[in-house]
This record gives structure tokens, C-alpha cells and sequence, in this order.
């Protein structure tokens, strides 16, 4: 069988034009292992947000599509109100956005995190609002990024 990155791109290539047909977008798809049990982890979105009767359709209408891989759970959920952002696209619809992003390793600031405003995105990085200034960061350097939500204005 394929590695797991392999199956996780796979599945996604398999399921979103059923997805797209639907009205949803595939935001992400992930495959991982926790203990012995292998998950299959497909994240949706569609403007004004998804439901859990969202995520019901969706997980019904895919899992013919899916028998062909090895998996223990399928798991449908929506991106949630902070955003993991993993892809370019996810980045670029952040765009205006707060947001947290964590480097693999101290940059020559010597800080290895950031929280600002996401100005812009491209196929190379991100340039992030912050201190006053920008900060141009190369998606090779990104461990880790998320939207903030601001629960304050709520």
C-alpha cells in the first residue's frame, strides 16, 4: 500500500469532485496513526460555514469512494473557527486574517514564532503583519500555522 502521505493525496484526489458537486470544498485531508488505529481525517468547508449535517452528508456520500484504503475511522469535520493552514491556498483565502506561525527553527530574528496579519500569500511564503512592519516568511521555514479567532468580538 501507499505511504500515508500518498494515501491521504489520493483520497483527496478521489473525493473532491463529489465534494465540489455537493457544494463543499476539500480544505484537507489527513492520514494518520494514534496507537494502532489508522484515521482518515477529511476537512470541509463551504461559505457561511458547515454543520454537523454537513459533515453526515458528506461522510455518507464518500465512503464508497474510500474502500480501497486501509483505515480504521473516517472522520468528516469542518476547519473550524481557527484554521489550520497547511496548503498555499489555505494561506491565501487567510489573507487579512490574524495569524499564528510557528518556524521549525529560531529565523536570524533569533524568534521562532509570529502572530500578525497575513498581508499576502504566494506559491513561495507568507508576509505576515507584524511589530509596525512586515515579515516575509518562506513556507519551507513553517512548522506550524493557524488562523486566530477573536473570541472577544463575539
Amino acid at each position: 500500500m501507499a505511504k500515508n502521505i500518498g494515501i491521504a493525496a489520493l483520497a483527496e484526489k478521489a473525493i473532491t469532485p463529489l465534494v465540489s458537486e455537493m457544494g463543499y470544498r476539500v480544505w484537507d485531508v489527513e492520514y494518520v496513526r494514534e496507537g494502532a488505529e489508522q484515521y482518515l481525517r477529511v476537512t470541509i468547508d463551504k461559505d457561511g460555514g458547515i454543520d454537523i449535517n454537513d459533515c453526515e452528508r458528506v461522510h455518507r456520500a464518500i465512503i464508497p469512494m474510500l474502500e480501497n484504503y486501509e483505515w480504521d475511522h473516517l472522520e468528516v469535520s469542518s476547519p473550524g473557527a481557527e484554521r489550520t493552514l497547511r496548503k498555499v491556498e489555505h494561506f491565501e483565502s487567510a489573507v487579512g486574517e490574524r495569524a499564528e506561525i510557528r518556524l521549525f527553527a529560531p529565523d536570524d530574528d533569533g524568534k521562532k514564532s509570529y502572530v500578525g496579519e497575513i498581508v499576502s500569500a504566494d506559491d513561495s511564503g507568507v508576509i505576515l503583519s507584524v511589530d509596525g512592519g512586515e515579515k516575509s516568511i518562506p513556507y519551507s521555514k513553517i512548522g506550524k500555522a493557524k488562523t486566530l479567532f477573536d473570541f472577544e468580538k463575539i
